[in-house]
């Protein structure tokens, strides 16, 4: 219903932010990852929404970007979580932290944020790890359901190429790279899986040297 909404910031504090837009002036909850990046109050702003609306409550829900807008969404989807309790985690910890945290198995972390004990952490890497990630520069970017689903068939070759020493995100690019490049190659696709893996681990060894 709501992609975003533009205007001047008229109040901020911890996890609320009013902003007006043409004579209407909107209450947002806003987790304080984002509260630190949105501008001062009088400035003109952007912020990303999501509408919770139920049969005894509507609640609008804004975010600095539409990356943690989507984290706080995928969030969601972890058995126990809701909207309170996304905009709480994004509150203690930014989308790039929680990417590396899943992306390390780092249970422990995930358990130091508040509310989160250790069967929610559980939850969150079952649910949410290989659907984030961080790019060269170390910024926090959105893995497509469609990489997700790669980087969860080639999990094996993506291990063995990283215990060779090379990069997670390296290794992940350069398999996609050649599974594009094979995607015409009627030799490879009539290959068995075990086969079409050997292939592309020599080729990715070659690719990342």
């Amino acid at each position: 219903m709501f992609n975003s909404i533009a205007g001047t910031i008229t109040y901020k504090s911890p996890q609320t932010v009013y902003i007006e837009n043409r004579g209407l002036e909107w209450d947002i909850t806003v987790p304080l990852t984002s509260i630190d990046l949105l501008p001062n109050v009088g400035e003109t702003a952007k912020i990303y929404t999501w509408l919770y609306h139920r049969e005894d409550a509507m609640k609008l829900f804004g975010f600095a970007s539409e990356a943690e807008r989507s984290v706080f969404i995928d969030l969601m989807k972890v058995e126990g979580v809701g909207a309170k309790a996304a905009v709480r985690i994004l509150s203690s910890v930014s989308a790039r932290e929680l990417a590396e945290a899943l992306d390390s198995e780092n249970i422990a972390r995930l358990e130091k944020i508040p509310g989160v004990g250790k069967k929610t952490a559980q939850k969150m890497m079952l649910t949410l790890k290989g659907k984030l990630s961080l790019d060269d520069a170390g910024d926090f970017v959105k893995v497509s359901a469609s990489r997700s689903g790669i980087y969860a068939q080639w999990a094996d070759l993506i291990s063995a190429l990283m215990n060779m020493g090379y990069e997670k995100h390296a290794c992940e690019e350069t398999v996609e790279k050649l599974l594009q490049s094979l995607e015409e190659d009627a030799d490879f696709k009539s290959k068995n899986k075990a086969a079409r893996e050997e292939l592309l681990f020599r080729r990715a060894i070659v690719e990342l040297a």
